[in-house]
């Protein structure tokens, strides 16, 4: 297991190397004339972070100074890092990784398109953080109706509490909604700072008082995965489900439902 002490020199480096790559126009600096090294020197780095040349000096030279979470956001942005140099300079500095923002907006990398369409027969369909239906094959069309709706309007959470197919679909939906609804939770927090997913829980609340109740109890359960129970054609099925991320920068998660091998032990008439 890597330790902090054993991370410094990697720390120490990677801040080198990264303020080296960098011109004082990158930061709005006056170049200053000619420099001896390459990028920026280390008094900007630390007036830009809001520290102290010494102090940043020695966590530079690998020393033994804490740093707390907030820097390390400081540092980032001062050093221009993308989303996974940030998240290397967290693991090099804290020795695990930070909270990363949540995004609502993105676009489905083609790639991602085929392997989702190529799970057939297995229903399977893409979510963002939102729970926006970005994408889905024709299983999970057939057997969620989501092309029924306007691509706006493509929105699991909104179907759920909306969309009278999938509250005849979940079987026992007055157990399951409120389950589901608890795993989105999870994903509202993470981007929280997103305005259209306040948008949503807010126009949610105005329109289905089950919403509007189950979202004020606060509860918070493990991911969902598991056997779910659907509702097709007068019977009960049983379906394994599963959420696998597949894209962890614009936070992306593939569902997929599948039928267990032993399928025809798990039907039932719809009210029997």
């Amino acid at each position: 297991m890597r330790t902090l002490e054993r991370s410094r020199p990697d720390l120490a480096a990677f801040l080198r190397a990264r303020r080296e790559r960098l011109s004082p126009a990158d930061v709005g600096l006056p170049s200053g004339g000619r420099r001896r090294t390459p990028g920026l020197r280390r008094e900007e780095v630390a007036a830009l972070a809001g520290v102290g040349l010494t102090w940043y000096t020695w966590l530079e030279q690998g020393r033994d100074i804490g740093v707390s979470a907030s820097f390390l956001d400081s540092l980032a942005r001062v050093l221009k890092l993308d989303a996974t140099e940030r998240r290397h300079l967290f693991l090099l500095a804290h020795a695990r990784p930070p909270a990363e923002p949540g995004k609502t907006w993105c676009v489905l990398p083609p790639l991602v398109q085929r392997l989702m369409h190529d799970l057939a027969p297995h229903a399977a369909y893409v979510l963002n953080l939102r729970w926006d239906v970005l994408d889905f094959n024709a299983p999970a069309r057939q057997l969620f109706g989501f092309d029924r709706h306007p691509p706006e309007r493509r929105n699991l959470l909104w179907l759920l509490f909306t969309d009278p197919l999938l509250h005849e679909r979940f079987a026992q939906w007055e157990e399951q909604a409120p389950n589901m609804l608890s795993g989105f939770r999870r994903d509202f927090t993470r981007a929280s700072q997103e305005a259209d997913i306040h948008e949503l829980v807010d126009e949610l609340e105005r329109v289905s008082p089950e919403f509007k109740t189950w979202w004020r109890q606060h509860d918070v359960h493990a991911p969902c995965t598991g056997v779910r129970e659907l509702c097709v054609n007068g019977q009960i099925l049983a379906y394994e489900h599963t959420s696998l991320t597949i894209d962890e920068d614009r936070h992306l998660r593939l569902v997929v439902y599948a039928r267990p091998a032993q399928a025809a032990d798990a039907t039932h008439p719809r009210h029997a």
